[in-house]
């Protein structure tokens, strides 16, 4: 399955959804299995805890995915305030967050739904659409979802390198890679991945080469501390009912 097959796979309403050193060996042999085992742990807690600064600081997060798809958002969870602005296939829809309202405007042509200011109901976005200040699901980039899918890794200093299963990265905020007519490649559940911390241990940035027929895809977080200041749009109107059943991954 080619590169194209694959991202022709993220429909447009899917693209509306909005992260050590090892013990020495001597030898030409494989490494032994607890050592690999706790290397990658290692590594992953490392991963783990750069991602602890989504619940405690404003931040910026930017994803691409082969060039053609990419969004770029701003999040302050803890004053409840964001906003984000997806590109797809020449087609913008943006998001913003205020307290517990939801506003959206897309270019996207979804049947029965405008091109104006729309105000969402909380209660009727589906769960894969993700739009939230709660912890586990207020991440627009999505980094617990590639952190879970880690198959192997180990880190030297702040550079972490490994492999990770593309299979298992599953539907939500930030990269996703849908499977083809045929299903994901073979070299999929083992692609590498690279990722690297800033001298705060923060996640800075993850990165899926374009390899074993799956696109390039990354993920960048800056502007820590950074204010966002969102502002409520004007004329706003309700969201129609058709919109709700066309978002996230479902849809």
């Amino acid at each position: 399955m080619t590169r194209r097959a694959v991202v022709a796979a993220l429909s447009a309403v899917t693209l509306l959804l909005l992260g050590c050193s090892a013990g020495a060996r001597t030898g030409d042999g494989p490494a032994p299995a607890s050592t690999t085992a706790a290397t990658t742990t290692n590594a992953i807690e490392l991963l783990k805890s750069g991602t602890e600064f989504i619940d405690r600081t404003s931040f910026r997060s930017d994803v691409d995915i082969a060039s053609q798809v990419t969004t770029l958002a701003h999040t302050d969870n803890v004053n409840k305030r964001a906003d984000s602005t997806l590109s797809a296939f020449g087609r913008v829809t943006e998001i913003r967050m205020i307290d517990d309202q939801v506003f959206m405007k897309t270019e996207l042509d979804l049947p029965g739904v405008g091109h104006e200011w729309m105000r969402l109901d909380s209660a009727r976005v589906p769960s894969d659409f993700a739009v939230s200040f709660a912890p586990g699901s207020n991440d627009p980039g999505g980094s617990a979802r590639l952190i879970n899918a880690i198959v192997s890794a180990r880190a030297d200093g702040p550079h972490i390198t490994g492999t990770i299963d593309l299979t298992r990265v599953g539907a939500g905020n930030g990269i996703n890679l849908r499977p083809g007519p045929d299903g994901f490649p073979d070299g999929a559940r083992s692609n590498a991945f690279s990722a690297t911390l800033d001298a705060d241990g923060r996640l800075v940035s993850f990165s899926i080469p374009a390899t074993n027929g799956m696109p390039n895809a990354t993920l960048r977080y800056s502007d820590f501390g950074t204010p966002v200041d969102v502002a409520r749009p004007q004329g706003a109107v309700p969201a129609p009912d058709a919109l709700y059943p066309q978002l996230g991954l479902s849809g």
